[in-house]
C-alpha cells in the first residue's frame, strides 16, 4: 500500500489597512482580543508586518496551522466569524488567502 503524504502546514494570509481614525481602538481590539482570540482557536502566528512607506497594505499577518482540514474547520466556524466580523469593524481593504507554509515571508 503507498505512503499517504504527511498533511502540509497551511497559512492564512491576511493583510489590511487600518480603517480612518481608528488607531487607538484598533491597537486596543488587536492586543486584548484579536491576538488572543486567534491563538485560542489553533493558529500559531508567525508573522506580522507593518508597512511604513510604499503601495502595500498597512498590516500583512501569517497564521499557520497543521492542515487544510484545520484551518477550514476554524474559518467556518462562529467563533471566527464573530472574530473577523469585528475584524473588519477596525480595517478597510481586508484581503486573505490560504498557501502552503513556507519558512520564509510571504504574501
Amino acid at each position: 500500500m503507498p505512503k499517504m503524504a504527511p498533511p502540509e502546514p497551511v497559512k492564512l494570509l491576511m493583510s489590511w489597512d487600518i480603517a480612518p481614525n481608528q488607531n487607538q481602538e484598533y491597537f486596543e481590539f488587536v492586543v486584548r482580543v484579536f491576538i488572543p482570540a486567534v491563538q485560542n482557536l489553533g493558529f500559531e502566528l508567525q508573522e506580522a508586518w507593518a508597512t511604513a512607506y510604499g503601495d502595500r497594505p498597512q498590516i500583512q499577518v501569517g497564521a499557520v496551522m497543521p492542515d487544510i482540514e484545520q484551518i477550514m474547520r476554524v474559518l467556518r466556524s462562529p467563533e471566527w466569524k464573530e472574530l473577523h466580523e469585528q475584524l473588519l469593524s477596525f480595517v478597510v481593504d481586508y484581503q486573505q488567502k490560504i498557501v502552503t507554509n513556507r519558512s520564509r515571508f510571504q504574501f
